[in-house]
């Protein structure tokens, strides 16, 4: 697949913060966005202990047109009566408690400008129940009600915030190269999702940036399904 930019995906000028760069979508978002035009910041802080660390990072990105908030982490198979606190707190921790530190930090020069883009990589693990995922799925849950309560707040203000809720996407967190060379993941691709393979890596993207370009600014608080057919079943 080319990167090539296009109208539709043109993010030439705009300056990205992109957290938790490294792993995840991040490398994949970082290439893409980049080609797109963008000036990425890849920040690559943990900000699942330190309150602090979520604005630091938006001050050490400086002007911030869009912010991809771009948080992930192994999700536990973990049966409904062994979730204990410690696996409940580090998954909120991860993927929940940054998500309004980082908004809060990056809103003023938004609001001062009447313009900005919020893009939350979300998981579609918040819209269709799965087995022995309590923990993570009620983060990803509480990842997109964040985000369509603040996303009516922000749209007067020309700020655009929106998900994409993924799933049977080729990332090496979820599906590394092990999982997807195994025949029972084979199988399991086959028999739950209608497209038949993982959507890539690149499609993903590109689908991003086009949601942060000027070409998407109608989308408020929406929620966009990547995966394949898998939410829809």
């Amino acid at each position: 697949m080319t990167l090539a930019t296009t109208p539709a995906t043109d993010l030439t000028g705009l300056r990205v913060l992109l957290t938790q760069a490294d792993t995840f979508m991040g490398p994949t978002l970082s290439e893409v966005f980049t080609a797109q035009g963008a000036t990425v910041i890849a920040d690559t802080r943990s900000l699942a202990d330190d309150p602090a660390a979520a604005a630091a990072a938006v001050a050490d990105a400086g002007h911030v047109d869009v912010l991809l908030l771009h948080l992930a982490l192994p999700a536990p198979a973990t049966a409904a009566q062994d979730i204990g606190e410690a696996e409940w707190r580090s998954v909120f921790a991860h993927m929940v408690d940054p998500m309004p530190r980082l908004v809060a930090a990056v809103l003023p020069q938004m609001l001062a400008r009447k313009s900005g883009r919020i893009l939350l990589m979300g998981s579609a693990a918040a819209l269709r129940g799965q087995k022995r995922t309590g923990s993570y799925s009620a983060a990803r849950g509480a990842q997109l009600a964040y985000m369509q309560s603040v996303a009516l707040e922000l749209a007067p203000h020309h700020i655009q915030f929106n998900a994409i809720a993924q799933n049977f996407v080729a990332n090496p967190t979820y599906f590394p190269p092990s999982v997807q060379a195994n025949p029972r993941f084979q199988e399991r691709l086959a028999r739950e999702v209608p497209l038949g393979r993982l959507v890539g890596a690149e499609e993903d993207a590109l689908f991003a940036a086009y949601l942060c370009s000027p070409a998407a600014a109608c989308f408020v608080g929406q929620v966009f399904p990547v995966s394949g057919g898998w939410a829809l079943k």
